[in-house]
C-alpha cells in the first residue's frame, strides 16, 4: 500500500480534519502489511488496518491526539489476541495544508516529538535512489522520521458501462491505489451521485467516440447496456490497442460477435484478444459476483505483469 491523496482528499472534504493511522512495520504476524491505513474522524473512519481490537483501539487513540504519534502494540493479551506479533503505528493529524505539502512531493516527515530537524541520511538515500531507478521507494521509519511512496496509478483501466455490474466492478476496483479507472457511458444520468475518489467519469452520445482518448496500453472491460455499443466498442479497440479487453455476455453472445467482427474486417488473431466472457462464471450472473470474479482476474493479470517486469529488470 502507499500513499493514497485522493481518498484523502475526498475524506477530509467530507468530514474535515481528521487523522491518518498507518502500519509502519510489523514483527511477526501482523492483520495486514506495512502502509495499510485508515483515516479516523470524530464520527467514522475509512479504510481499514485490519480490523477487529487493534483497530479498535487505534481509532479511539487517534480520536484523542493532537500530534503526529509513533506506538508499537502487542498483538497480545492486552488486546484480546493471541496472534503473537506487534505492530509500529503512525499517527499524523491530516488537514488542506497536509495534503499540499504531501502533493509538492515531501514523502518524509518527522513523527515524533524528538525527530531531529534534519531528514537522516538513510531516508535521503533511499529516495534518492529511488528517483534514480533504483527500486521503488520503501516504508521507512528512522529516527522518527516517516518514509512512505506515494501512490501513482500504473494501470489505466476503462470500464465501459455505468450500469449495475458497471457500478459493481467501480466500488470493488477503485480503492486500489495501482489502477487509474475511467468510467465511461452515454450520458451523466447513467452514473451513480456519489463516484468514487479518482475515478474520471467520461460519457458521449455514442461511447466508442471515446475510444481515442485511451492510452494504447490501457486495460478495458465492456458491459454496456447496448449490444450495438458493445459490438462498436470491441471494433474501435481492435483499431485502436490495449494491453487487454474483457467483454460480458454468454457464449452465445460471443460467437454473434466474433462473426460481426469478422464482417467488418477484423482476423480472428485480432478477435482472439478479447476475453469473453469475462470474470469466473461459476460465481454466479449477481453484479457483485461478477465483479469479484472480474477483480480477481485483473489482480492476477497485474501481478504477473509486475513480476515479468521485476524479472526483465533483475536480468537486465
Amino acid at each position: 500500500m502507499t500513499l493514497y491523496l485522493a481518498a484523502l482528499r475526498a475524506d477530509l472534504a467530507a468530514h474535515g480534519p481528521l487523522v491518518r493511522v498507518v502500519i509502519a512495520g510489523h514483527a511477526g504476524s501482523s492483520p495486514r502489511e506495512a502502509g495499510a491505513a485508515m483515516n479516523v474522524w470524530a464520527g467514522g473512519q475509512s479504510g481499514t488496518i485490519g480490523g477487529g481490537a487493534l483497530e479498535y483501539a487505534a481509532a479511539a487513540r487517534a480520536r484523542r491526539i493532537g500530534a503526529p504519534e509513533v506506538e508499537r502494540t502487542a498483538l497480545g493479551p492486552a488486546l484480546g489476541q493471541c496472534c503473537g506479533g506487534a505492530v509500529t503505528l503512525v499517527y499524523e493529524p491530516i488537514d488542506a495544508a497536509w495534503i499540499a505539502a504531501r502533493e509538492g512531493g515531501a514523502l518524509a516527515r518527522p513523527v515524533t516529538r524528538d525527530a531531529g530537524t534534519e531528514m537522516p541520511l538513510k531516508l535521503r538515500r533511499t529516495i534518492a535512489g529511488g528517483r534514480g531507478g533504483a527500486g521503488a521507494v520503501a516504508h521507512l521509519l528512522v529516527a522518527g522520521w516517516w518514509l512512505e511512496p506515494l501512490a501513482i496509478p500504473r494501470h489505466d483501466l476503462w470500464i465501459w458501462g455505468a450500469g449495475h455490474v458497471g457500478r459493481a466492478l467501480v466500488a470493488v476496483l477503485a480503492p486500489l491505489p495501482d489502477l487509474a479507472l475511467t468510467w465511461a457511458d452515454t450520458g451523466p444520468a447513467r452514473f451513480p451521485d456519489t463516484i468514487p475518489p479518482g475515478v474520471q467519469i467520461k460519457f458521449a452520445e455514442n461511447p466508442a467516440d471515446l475510444v481515442t482518448q485511451a492510452l494504447p496500453h490501457a486495460r478495458h472491460l465492456v458491459l454496456t447496456y447496448s449490444h450495438a455499443i458493445d459490438l462498436e466498442l470491441c471494433h474501435r479497440l481492435l483499431g485502436h490497442g490495449f494491453t487487454s479487453a474483457g467483454l460480458i455476455g454468454s457464449a452465445t453472445k460471443w460467437a454473434r460477435f466474433r462473426s460481426r467482427l469478422g464482417a467488418l474486417g477484423r482476423s480472428p488473431a485480432q478477435i482472439g484478444r478479447i476475453t469473453c466472457p469475462i470474470g469466473d462464471p461459476s460465481l454466479g450472473k449477481h453484479p457483485q459476483a461478477i465483479a469479484l470474479g472480474v477483480g480477481a482476474a485483473l489482480l492476477g493479470d497485474l501481478r504477473a505483469t509486475s513480476d515479468q517486469r521485476t524479472m526483465g529488470s533483475s536480468g537486465s
